[in-house]
């Protein structure tokens, strides 16, 4: 066991884990954050996304030890206060989510291209959730939602 320190949702937390602990296992159990969902345990559906340093990663592909004294935000971490963030908000509104499974990761993969490109294209959108697979929306509801967001963030009319 290795003892390692991460600041995750912006609080720093230790947690003792095993040199082969993959970030999704340590983030899902020591840290009880479930919101970070396993889709397929092989970084092909993008469930498990979560930012790392700002950036998003597939979480089953990266052993806990490397994100050692970084930060990681995950889908618990958007929602500041009980307010939900406008990604939220707008994945309600646009009806971006049906059976919500693959919705944490469309979240953060879409919250680090906001962070990125205010402004997205739809293209823009549509390359940064290539890696992210939704059995169930179609997608088109999924990128007016980021649109959506983008506009609020923006501080224009959604």
């Amino acid at each position: 066991m290795t003892t390692m320190r991460i600041v995750v949702n912006g609080r720093s937390v230790e947690a003792d884990v095993e040199p082969t602990t993959l970030l999704v296992e340590l983030l899902r159990g020591p840290l009880a954050l479930t919101g970070t969902h396993v889709g397929c345990d092989t970084a092909q559906c993008g469930a498990c996304t979560v930012l790392l340093d700002g950036e998003p990663v597939k979480s089953c592909s990266l052993l806990a030890l490397q994100a050692q004294g970084r930060s990681v935000s995950t889908v618990e971490g958007l929602a500041r206060d009980g307010v939900l963030h406008p990604l939220q908000e707008a994945f309600i509104a646009c009806h971006g989510l049906q059976c919500g499974y693959c919705t944490p990761g469309m979240l953060m993969a879409s919250a680090g291209l906001l962070a990125k490109s205010p402004q997205p294209s739809d293209a823009d959108i549509v390359h940064a959730l290539e890696g992210n697979l939704c059995r169930c929306t179609g997608y088109v509801n999924i990128v007016a939602a980021v649109q959506q967001a983008a506009a609020v963030m923006k501080g224009g009319q959604a």
